[in-house]
């Protein structure tokens, strides 16, 4: 199953402003309700059910473990943003700007009223990390100009605080897209071990 969760591209503009203000809500339920048909429909065993994604995927990875508990089995986050009021203010200082295209893009999404608006806290799992209910790898290139390694390593340190299951991986020399042949392979490779350690086969 591929969920075309609100918010995609490629199905007309009221489907992509469907997801403005709908990160870690609607956006985010909308792939665990695809978990709960999948079970329901006897295709899958909801109790072997890992999450994985890069970019906005690895904040939904990470949001299943924090804002939508007992969906996920484990999951893994490659490049994700964990803590969304952060991301934005980071990007306001990339650019020097306040109000510009990309901070007002960050904030449609994420649904904040204005920069640094503490609403987002709420749906970031850096600031939900007791309540993270399985383990979490996660994976980031330390040259990521897009999102920021620092997301990562907020999250790992705070799931470490909370005293929860949590590998951090750095990627030398990496991008936001892992165009390196060598360091995508090792993000593959590591991916496939935490899954088997955390789902395994029967």
């Amino acid at each position: 199953m591929q969920a075309n969760f609100r918010g995609s591209t490629g199905y007309g503009r009221d489907f992509l402003e469907a997801g403005y203000g709908e990160w870690g809500r609607k956006m985010q339920t909308d792939l665990s309700d695809g978990v709960r048909w999948l079970a329901g429909e006897g295709i899958i065993d909801p109790a072997r059910v890992c999450i994985v994604g890069a970019s906005y995927g690895g904040y939904a990875a990470m949001a299943g473990l924090t804002l939508d508990g007992d969906v996920y089995r484990c999951g893994v986050s490659v490049a994700g943003v964990s803590d969304l009021r952060r991301m934005v203010n980071w990007e306001a200082r990339q650019e020097n700007r306040n109000d510009s295209q990309t901070v007002r893009y960050w904030n449609r999404f994420m649904g904040a009223a204005r920069l640094n608006d503490r609403a987002l806290d709420a749906l970031s799992p850096a600031h939900l990390a007791a309540a993270a209910d399985s383990p979490l790898l996660l994976i980031h290139g330390k040259d990521d100009t897009v999102v920021p390694i620092e997301q990562s390593r907020v999250m790992a340190e705070a799931l470490r605080r909370a005293d929860k299951p949590v590998e951090l991986i750095e990627l030398q020399g990496e991008d936001h897209w892992l165009s390196r042949s060598v360091t995508r392979r090792q993000m593959l490779v590591e991916t496939v071990r935490f899954l088997e350690a955390n789902n395994p086969p029967r």
